[in-house]
């Protein structure tokens, strides 16, 4: 529910700040791929790969650069979070084009230098900034960089000094707003609405939803309900799907399933337009959430109006009658988003592999797995590592190894596979005495940056007998701080029992 919480917002203060000086209508060009900047952009998937080299080719080719076109490019980065990327389009247009600069730049850039850099730099390229581009929007976005990362000190102390210099707005507000929030600060919030009313600062869309939000973590119904009723007179505002998405929430945590489906009902009249697809997928949602398949099925119904269908609709809806226990229909919707995708989104046919594993069907979850694999698609780490722990469940460790082999080879940066069956796969051959093969698996933790050349040497001493004393395999891989935090639990208690 944290997710959908954050999900149906579907506003973000900070984009918001920038919008005086960055907001375009203009659709993205439809010039050819191959004349494409964008699609030259785009391709440099590797977010490790500097886009320098693509920007300089293109002006060596003679080809012209606008600064509308860039700024296009940066939001277009930001909205996949290739932070990383926009932030090295901006300094690029600042080192090579000298366009001119507005405050919103500035303020932009300011996100970004915090989200790739951390908070000290950002302050850094704050103090840096001229007084002439210090304005409310600069401000606000200091702000909402605090706020984002949860620094309630430096917050507060940067809100006042935009109250002292009378530039809080609604943007200033919300930022504090869902801080304190996030922080449990319930007191709070009255206390910044109050001064938003004495202040004659409106509240917009995005202030009712976080609020609406706030009077459910805290169980207070009546609150939320007298809220969302000043919403629905208040004329500065107009009632969006977002609020009653909000509203059904916070039903749902105190168990009121009637008035949660009513508010469902309320925010489907307000979905149109672009809106349609995540709404129907929120709604998709929360009607699991509720229980009621019949109205999980007609918005499905409803979503598939739209034409053309995307591949987290069928995510959202497989995921969903499983949880129902509808495999039925779990494995028909599956069929008919296989009859409709050539390209294959392997978070689809994951949901299904997993829901074999679970209920112990092992043989249907291999059968999909070849299935996918003769249709010349690759699994990904989390399909080979759902395989694994059900091989390592019936005791087939055999199979259990190999598919854990083919789960490391498949690990991208950042992830890991499952450590409990990585455990029972090198114990495994620890007791059979199969070096060779231990060491094999050990060589691919190394090679895939998963362990240390420290750690990789305990395992295999460990696996040799050769360390006097050696901590077991569970203690190694929990010892290592990139696994996850809840695995390391497990691990340990299980060692510890």
């Amino acid at each position: 529910m944290q997710i959908l919480r954050r999900c149906a917002c579907n506003t973000s203060a900070i984009s918001r700040v920038f919008r005086v000086s960055l907001y375009s209508t203009e659709t993205l060009t439809s010039t050819p791929p191959e004349y494409s900047l964008q699609s030259r952009i785009s391709s440099a998937i590797d977010r490790k790969v500097s886009l320098v080299p693509a920007l300089e080719q293109w002006r060596k080719e003679g080809r012209s650069i606008k600064q509308q076109q860039l700024h296009r490019l940066i939001r277009k980065l930001r909205t996949f979070k290739r932070y990383h990327h926009a932030l090295e389009i901006y300094e690029w247009m600042r080192d090579k084009l000298y366009f001119h600069v507005k405050a919103g730049d500035v303020a932009l850039q300011l996100d970004l230098i915090s989200k790739v850099h951390g908070l000290e730099q950002a302050e850094k390229y704050f103090n840096g900034t001229p007084n002439s581009f210090r304005t409310f929007q600069v401000y606000d976005a200091l702000l909402n960089c605090y706020s984002q990362k949860n620094s309630l000190e430096k917050a507060e102390t940067i809100m006042q000094e935009i109250r002292d210099r009378g530039f809080a707005d609604t943007l200033s507000y919300n930022a504090m707003l869902s801080l304190y929030s996030r922080l449990g600060k319930h007191d709070k919030l009255d206390y910044l609405m109050q001064e938003m009313e004495e202040n004659g600062i409106s509240l917009d869309s995005f202030t009712y939803c976080l609020l609406l939000n706030a009077y459910g973590d805290t169980s207070d119904i009546e609150g939320m309900e007298k809220f969302l009723m000043k919403l629905e007179t208040d004329p500065s505002v107009n009632s969006d799907w977002n609020a009653y998405i909000a509203a059904a929430n916070s039903y749902l945590k105190s168990d009121l399933k009637e008035k949660a489906v009513e508010m469902l009902k309320k925010s489907e009249q307000f979905i149109n337009g672009t809106s349609r697809r995540f709404g129907y997928e929120i709604l998709l949602t929360l009607y699991t959430a509720v229980g009621n398949k019949a109205e999980l099925y007609r918005i499905w119904n409803l979503y598939k109006t739209m034409g053309k269908l995307f591949n987290s609709g069928y995510v959202c809806m497989v995921s969903s009658l499983l949880k129902l226990d509808d495999m039925d229909g779990a494995e028909k919707t599956f069929e008919e988003w296989m009859s409709r995708h050539k390209s294959i989104d392997f978070r689809v046919p994951n949901l299904l592999i997993r829901a074999y594993y679970n209920k112990g069907l092992l043989e249907k979850a291999e059968q999909l797995v070849s299935r996918m694999i003769e249709k010349g698609e690759e699994p990904t780490l989390v399909t080979w590592d759902v395989l694994a722990a059900g091989y390592h469940n019936n005791n087939q460790m055999e199979k259990a190894i190999d598919t854990m082999k083919k789960a490391l080879m498949a690990t991208p940066q950042g992830r890991k596979p499952n450590p409990e069956t990585l455990r029972a796969c090198l114990e495994y051959l620890k007791e059979k005495g199969d070096v060779e093969e231990a060491e094999n698996l050990i060589t691919l933790l190394r090679e895939r940056s998963l362990v240390s050349a420290y750690d990789s040497d305990r395992l295999m001493n460990y696996i040799r007998n050769e360390e006097p004393g050696s901590n077991s395999i569970a203690q190694i891989l929990w010892d290592h701080e990139d696994l996850d935090a809840d695995a390391i639990v497990n691990l340990k208690q299980e060692s510890l029992s």
